[in-house]
């Protein structure tokens, strides 16, 4: 999919994030952060940083999955708002966050980046969270071995 240089996620993804599945561009990652439903797409493509890097068809693709991510999850988890956004200060790699946000979260309305600490889940929640996302399963989304484990056990 990826040429001669291969696709690799950022250290920094990798240990905040759990791998849930795949679209055809992108991973879907899930924050490791109880206080809010939490989601990342990274094309799996080498060496992007902003979306411009992208061809055409790429992009075309990449809006299609994060529109499609974001209406699943805000249907999943009946948030007040989604909050989806592109930043790359800290991790370079190109990617987009989608948070849903309730007026009772701990940082409504300010933005969730570098408030607070993030809550590792509890396997319970965990399940629980991810149990709402078997509306994915069967379009775009193949999920990981990970999300097949914690969704029907």
């Amino acid at each position: 999919m990826d040429g001669p240089l291969t696709f690799e996620l950022h250290e920094r993804l990798a240990a905040d994030t759990f791998h849930i599945g795949d679209f055809p561009l992108c991973q879907v990652l899930m924050m490791n952060d109880q206080r809010y439903p939490w989601f990342i797409l990274v094309p799996r493509k080498s060496q992007l940083t902003e979306l411009y890097h992208l061809v055409e068809e790429d992009r075309v693709n990449y809006i299609q999955e994060t529109s499609f991510l974001s209406q699943k999850i805000m249907d999943a988890y009946a948030g007040h708002k989604l909050n989806v956004a592109t930043l790359g200060n800290v991790v370079p790699q190109l990617h987009v966050h989608h948070v849903v946000r309730y007026r009772e979260d701990e940082t409504w309305p300010g933005p969730v980046w570098g408030q607070g600490e993030a809550v590792p889940y509890q396997d319970s929640v965990l399940k629980e969270r991810l149990s709402r996302l078997s509306l994915l399963e069967g379009e775009l989304f193949t999920p990981t071995q990970f999300f097949k484990d914690m969704t029907h056990s």
